[in-house]
Formats: structure tokens, sequence, C-alpha cells
């Protein structure tokens, strides 16, 4: 049977259970609450007075976020990216990326190592694979080739 989302009480104890397994954003919360049938009204109300009572919190969730993502081996511009898809401002994006407290060169390295097993490319298509993958996986195409050509460490 479904769950009916026609009183503030609902829309409210559904918004605190998504809440509860993980950190959400407005818009997502929105847009699941509305998924599950909740009217705007009402989503919108519950959703201001659990951000008035702290239990909604941007800078929360995109620093959750931005962890995640970085451990799970994603580099700025992929993590900066999925945020703005997922419709929260630009400003409020770089200033989580700024503030996190992740070596985006160790992360890249790391993720390089577990891929490649530390191997340097052999050859320009090597060179090519290697580059693809970590430039699709959100590193900066400048930190890749100095990885890459074994310059990665000196600064």
């Amino acid at each position: 049977m479904k769950t009916v989302l026609d009183t503030s009480v609902a829309v409210r104890r559904t918004a605190m259970d998504l809440l509860a397994r993980r950190e959400h954003g407005r818009v997502e919360l929105t847009r699941k609450l509305r998924q599950r049938g909740a009217p705007p009204e009402l989503i919108e109300s519950a959703l201001d007075r659990l951000t008035e009572e702290g239990l909604l919190s941007e800078s929360r969730y995109l620093e959750s976020f931005v962890s995640a993502r970085a451990r799970a081996g994603y580099g700025p511009l992929r993590i900066r990216e999925e945020l703005s898809q997922r419709g929260l401002a630009r400003g409020d994006i770089e200033q989580a990326l700024r503030e996190c407290d992740v070596d985006w060169r160790e992360r890249l390295t790391d993720t390089w190592q577990r891929k490649f097993a530390g191997r340097r490319p052999a050859d320009a298509r090597e060179r090519a694979q290697q580059t693809r993958f970590l430039g699709y996986r959100g590193y900066p195409m400048e930190m890749i080739g100095r990885l890459l050509s074994g310059r990665g460490d000196d600064d």
C-alpha cells in the first residue's frame, strides 16, 4: 500500500526518514517528496521548518557529498558537475570544494595506482587510455599530465 502524503505531518515524517538515511539537498529532497505525491505547498513549509531546526542543511549535504565522492576516487571537476546537475548554487559548490579537506593530488595518485597498478604509460596509446580514464573521473588535465610524466610530487 502506497503512503499518502496529504498532511504536513506525513510530509515532514517522510522528509525526516529520508534525512535519517543520509544528507540531502533541498532540491533533491523536494524532488523525492514530489515523486511520493506530496503537494508543493506542504513540501515547502516542511522543508523550511526542517531548515530552521537545523535538520536540513545545504552545507552539510555539500560537505558529505564532496567527501564521499572524493573517497570513491572522483576529482573536483566531476564532483562540481554532479552537484550542478543536482541544482545546487555554483557559489556554494565552489566554497564546499575550497573548504573540503581533500588532497586532490593524493586522491589522483591513489585512483591511478588502483586502476593502473602505478604503471606509467609505455606509449602514446597507454598514455591516452590513462588520461581518458582520469579525465573522466574529474581530475584536471594539468594534474594528470604531471602525474603521468612523473612530475607529480615536485611543487
